[in-house]
């Protein structure tokens, strides 16, 4: 008999963790089902530890699910039976990891369970916002329909995301390219010229002489140095695991200059884009609300959408909990306050939603209009300075020799 450490959710959707013996993996998860939990991780106990035997939800993309949900939006609409749709997708998907789960998922639905019970087993690839909008369909009769809103969500939802790490990712690729090229100047390049000048004797310039005692303490300290940024990102990763730490942080990302501007109008597109499809869905504001502070990625928002969870628990609006912070701007909060006074808040959401994605767009293509030459200008200055400065020493040779 061989041990096993397991992760699962039951059909309430808590999760549950513990160990049993088995002489199988597959006895493991037969054990498992028979108690109606859903196998999200297991892990087979060996003498140097536990060894990971299985774990649901890695490999599946934004772009795997919004297929899936498209392709069973139009089957359902077809006509076709919930069973039949669920087996033509899990034997027709490319993603084997999805696959897979929605042969599950087509098991459970075909023992009884509904459609939404059966995909929360499998939290790693169908979120809260997910099921939830998916209970929704169900209860409504409109299940087809609702798929066909997720879908589009996601892929709203994906377009933003790809803008934002577009945003990032080129400033922090052109000066990681900057430090690498100052680096192997300073490492290799300077060295040489700096011996050369020693065997020539006589006085260097100022500049010259900067250069090379900063490659001298490169040189000296490298290590070091890299050990002390490998410490201070590791610090900084602790940091931000810890609530009060993360909160801090996302304090601080906001309040950066241009960068801040975009979080926030990107948490705000994401968070009125979430709570209109969850409402127009009809899945109750505070159960909304409770998922979508999950999904904020920021704790400054996600302690302002709570508040606001807890204004409406009280019998209070949604807008004036969210006026109080710098998070939402007076717009947002004015256009909220009026949607919920005319009944048509998820409208009122979508048109907030389209708003701060154009902003979104607008905002990305000024950024990257403005680093692109300011890294430009700051390469070429900094590179610009080690040339000349390695070059000084030998006009001032070559004058002497005229």
């Amino acid at each position: 008999m061989t041990t096993f450490a397991y992760v699962g959710t039951t059909r309430q959707g808590a999760v549950k963790k513990g160990e049993l013996p088995a002489k199988s993996r597959d006895e493991a998860i037969e054990q498992l089902r028979k108690q109606n939990i859903a196998v999200t991780s297991l892990q087979e106990k060996t003498a140097g530890g536990w060894r990971n035997i299985r774990l649901f939800g890695a490999g599946v993309s934004d772009k795997d699910i919004v297929v899936f949900t498209r392709q069973f939006a139009t089957m359902i609409d077809a006509g076709l039976p919930l069973v039949q749709c669920l087996e033509i997708l899990s034997t027709q998907s490319e993603n084997k990891i999805l696959a897979k789960a929605v042969g599950e998922v087509r098991a459970e639905v075909e023992g009884g369970a509904t459609y939404a019970d059966a995909l929360r087993k499998h939290p790693k690839i169908f979120d809260e916002l997910y099921v939830s909008m998916v209970q929704a369909g169900e209860m409504g009769g409109v299940l087809d329909t609702i798929l066909t809103r997720l879908a589009k969500h996601i892929e709203k939802a994906m377009k933003l995301k790809s803008q934002i790490k577009g945003a990032m990712v080129y400033p922090a690729s052109i000066m990681g390219v900057a430090t690498v090229v100052v680096i192997l100047l300073m490492i290799w390049v300077v060295p040489m010229f700096a011996k050369m000048f020693i065997d020539f004797g006589g006085t260097l310039p100022g500049p010259t002489l900067l250069v090379i005692e900063s490659s001298n303490f490169l040189q000296a300290n490298i290590l070091y140095l890299l050990i002390a940024v490998g410490a201070a990102a590791y610090g900084v990763k602790r940091s931000y695991a810890s609530p009060k730490g993360r909160l801090l942080m996302d304090g601080l990302f906001l309040k950066l200059p241009v960068i801040g501007d975009l979080i926030r109008k990107a948490a705000v597109a994401k968070f009125s884009r979430t709570l209109g499809t969850l409402i127009g869905s009809g899945v109750p504001i505070l159960e909304g609300l409770a998922i979508v502070s999950k999904l904020a990625g920021n704790k400054v928002v996600e302690e302002a959408i709570l508040s606001a969870r807890q204004s409406i628990s009280e019998g209070k609006t949604v807008a004036d909990p969210l006026s109080r912070g710098n998070v939402f701007p007076k717009m947002v909060t004015h256009m909220i306050a009026v949607g919920e006074s005319t009944g048509a808040l998820d409208a009122m959401l979508g048109k907030i939603a389209d708003f701060y994605d154009d902003e979104v767009d607008q905002t990305v293509a000024a950024m990257t209009s403005l680093l692109e030459p300011m890294m430009m200008v700051v390469m070429g200055l900094v590179i610009g300075f080690i040339v000349l400065a390695m070059y000084l020493p030998v006009f001032k040779m070559a004058s002497v020799v005229g």
